[in-house]
């Protein structure tokens, strides 16, 4: 497959009227082929991005640039890589697909890479953002604290609004510089609800970014029992492969508790390792190797290529440690997952569908079903990155691009949820009732142990002022709401 997928790679370079037959170009060819004569500016970037993108890119025939046929000559391609000195633009404007919202670049791929392990500079609050009704400003609500982080030692927690920052309101055209901007320390004005109306205070929170904070995703789990329920809950914000053994010591603690239900919060969740989704998914349904989770489908180009045993991918009975899998055995799972729930967080609903009866509490989901691969300038790897190899990486191109590459379908072959997957019971969060993650009377978790124990809950669920995103602080990471393909049967190209 390797083989195949350099062959393509150098296919790109190979045009019409090249006296070359043999289609399987070297490293040290392509080089030639574009640096040589010299071009007026570098597109070593350039070069790289097209590569990749015409091989395994999702969209590749429905973009014009990306044709196999769009070029005839060495020099209308140079040309073309020349039309655009910027990398950053190149990529977005004429690489990528109109409908496609969720590809993305990185300058430095040693960075991008930290993210996907959980390893960012942060100050450590997960917040929300939101615009006021019939205005431009912009309020943030604290959605969690990251233990061990600068925020955790202030005086503030979930639940807090906040309107401003170093004294200036937030509003649509300067927040992204003032939250996510190059200042590490900031002070964010502190506001608060009383009869469902926000209002500004003296109150002031200094917060400073710290850099390589890790983020364990497994932020709480706890045992609830009621009305002679066991009730394992677990509040998970990322699917972070080097916590997956973390993830099966909590699910061996439920079992050794005797949880006989769950409730898997993924209300925060973006997404991430396709791996980490099928262990969760494992622990949660099952260890049968012989169900299928998910099938792989890639572009025209690629998709005949694979055999099935490529492409599809079963339940685990094992992690990638050969630790045995903890396993629930459920046939019944409560998942509280909204808006901001994207990518492995829908994988996991999406394919555990066959098998149980999933009950989605919450909102729509975001509606990423595509998942990626993160590549660099490893010609001789296909441009895929791998740990291992950094030192064959191009040293004069150190970008990354994280381009959309294919799609999961469940084992009955659905992956048709761009639009988001639709909660069975809707409840928004309130913003004036965030409540306490992990606390019986917090709206969502309430609403599914009142399901799972069939009695009425006394709480009233009626929200007074629902939240209504806009954005996140997560989506300012360079992970965003990504899920990549990182388990060895249907990608087998690394």
């Amino acid at each position: 497959m390797k083989k195949y997928l350099l062959s393509l790679l150098g296919l790109s370079l190979f045009f019409i009227g090249c006296s070359k037959t043999d289609d399987s170009l070297t490293s040290q060819e392509v080089e030639e082929i574009v640096s040589s004569p010299e071009p007026e500016i570098d597109v070593t970037v350039q070069n790289f991005m097209w590569q990749t993108m015409n091989t395994y890119y999702f969209w590749q025939s429905d973009v014009p640039d990306l044709l196999d046929s769009r070029f005839n000559t060495e020099v209308e391609y140079r040309t073309f890589l020349e039309s655009e000195e910027d990398p950053s633009k190149f990529y977005d404007e004429k690489l990528l697909f109109s409908e496609d919202r969720f590809s993305f670049y990185a300058e430095d791929y040693k960075e991008l890479t930290k993210s996907f392990a959980g390893i960012s500079k942060s100050n450590g609050v997960e917040f929300g953002l939101g615009l006021f009704s019939g205005s431009n400003d912009v309020y943030g609500y604290v959605r969690y604290i990251v233990p061990n982080s600068d925020a955790s030692k202030k005086d503030i927690k979930r639940g807090d609004i906040f309107t401003g920052v170093n004294g200036t309101t937030l509003n649509i055209d300067n927040y992204v510089d003032l939250l996510f901007g190059d200042n590490d320390t900031y002070t964010l004005n502190m506001a608060e609800i009383a009869n469902n109306t926000v209002s500004d205070t003296d109150r002031e929170v200094t917060l400073t970014k710290e850099a390589n904070l890790i983020e364990n995703p497994i932020h709480l789990t706890k045992v609830l029992e009621v009305s002679g329920k066991k009730i394992g809950y677990i509040v998970y914000n990322g699917f972070t492969n080097e916590f997956d053994e973390e993830l099966n010591d909590a699910f061996g603690e439920f079992k050794l508790a005797g949880v006989t239900d769950l409730v898997l919060d993924l209300r925060y969740n973006p997404g991430g390792s396709v791996n980490s989704a099928l262990l969760l998914s494992s622990m949660i349904y099952g260890t049968q190797t012989d169900q299928v989770f998910l099938k792989a489908r890639y572009n025209q180009k690629l998709q005949s290529e694979f055999n099935d045993a490529d492409l599809i991918s079963y339940f685990a009975d094992k992690t990638d440690n050969n630790t045995p899998i903890n396993t629930l055995s459920l046939n019944k799972v409560y998942i509280l997952a909204t808006s901001s729930s994207a990518s492995a967080s829908e994988l996991v609903i999406n394919g555990l569908d066959p098998y149980l009866d999933v009950v989605h509490i919450g909102e729509t989901t975001t509606g990423k079903n595509e998942f990626s691969v993160t590549f660099v300038d490893d010609f001789d790897n296909g441009n895929i990155y791998n740990p291992n190899r950094e030192d064959k990486i191009n040293p004069d191109n150190q970008w990354a691009i994280q381009p959309l590459i294919g799609r999961n379908e469940n084992a009955n072959g659905f992956s048709d949820y761009t639009s988001g997957l639709v909660p069975d019971i809707f409840l928004e969060e309130d913003l004036s009732n965030l409540g306490v993650l992990g606390n019986s009377n917090e709206p969502l978790l309430a609403k599914a142990i009142a399901e799972i124990t069939g009695t009425t809950a006394k709480m009233d669920f009626n929200v007074d002022l629902p939240v209504k995103i806009m954005s996140s602080s997560k989506m300012f990471t360079k992970t965003k709401d990504n899920m990549f393909m990182d388990i060895k049967n249907p990608l087998p190209l690394k």
